[in-house]
């Protein structure tokens, strides 16, 4: 098996453990704590889902980004459920019921947002990204909803068990995502130097940081909300967007472009938090 089939797979498990542990983490008060609040709800679907998609494009119009990197930018704008992020945002003072609620809803809506928010795209701007909805649908479904289901189930019939291996079960996520993305970066140092050129770092800045602002703005005056959806909104899964953008395009390398957002995104991140706590 070639090195890109290897860390393709580490991130295809690393996504599928992470949606089963939020499953297995889900209880009835997180799933019902959204639906309680459907001003909420809607604001953060639309935050989550249908903003970023849409400052993506704007950035890929904006600047003259090479195809990898608005190819890169569309991917992440429509992948979300970040590994351990309901963690982080507790970490940070947000609500643990709405950060594991909101992700434990997008993972459910992901099989028909992912695809509905990309073929949106497609006729807002009457132009075609290359990749197919169907074949995102097909992705989502193996690595996302499929497996938060099962995390749901296994939850139902054995609680007890459930959170006794929750931990471990988004502990291993985590590792194989940290794993697969030192690989890329040992794979990926010629490709990152090319990525900084074609204002791709300023597109990534502007993404992360609109991003932040715009969940900020959305989560409304409670700082438990507000900080939660700034950080689902700006944070995306590279491991989704990897898998996304290289079954669309097996020839393209994406590696260096995705980790170029994981450290403009952290660097955002601890900025915003920062900013929260003066």
């Amino acid at each position: 098996m070639e090195l890109r089939q290897l860390i393709r797979l580490a991130f295809q498990v690393s996504v599928a453990f992470t949606v089963f542990g939020f499953g297995l983490q889900a209880t009835t008060e997180d799933l019902l704590y959204l639906v309680r609040r459907p001003g909420l709800l809607v604001r953060s679907l639309f935050s989550v889902f249908v903003v970023m998609p849409v400052v993506a494009v704007g950035l890929g119009l904006m600047f003259d980004l090479q195809p990898t990197a608005r190819i890169t930018l569309v991917a992440l704008a429509i992948s979300p459920i970040p590994p351990r992020l309901p963690k982080a945002q507790r970490k940070a003072g947000g609500h643990a019921g709405y950060g594991l609620g909101l992700m434990a809803i997008a993972a459910a809506l992901s099989i028909v947002a992912i695809p509905g928010a990309l073929e949106l795209l497609n006729l807002i701007f009457e132009r075609s990204f290359g990749m197919a909805p169907a074949a995102i649908a097909v992705v989502i479904l193996k690595f996302v909803f499929g497996p938060f289901a099962a995390g749901l189930a296994f939850r139902a019939l054995a609680p007890a068990v459930a959170e006794r291996i929750e931990g471990p079960v988004l502990s291993v996520s985590q590792i194989l995502l940290v794993l697969a993305l030192l690989v890329l970066l040992a794979a990926s140092l010629p490709v990152i130097r090319a990525a900084l050129g074609g204002g791709t770092v300023a597109a990534m800045v502007l993404f992360s940081c609109v991003g932040l602002a715009v969940g900020h703005v959305l989560g409304g005056p409670d700082p438990e909300h507000s900080v939660v959806l700034a950080l689902s909104t700006s944070f995306r899964n590279p491991a989704i967007a990897f898998i996304v953008a290289s079954a669309n395009f097996p020839d393209e390398r994406f590696g260096g472009t995705i980790l170029l957002y994981v450290l403009v995104t952290l660097v955002a991140g601890i900025s915003y938090l920062l900013w929260r706590r003066l």
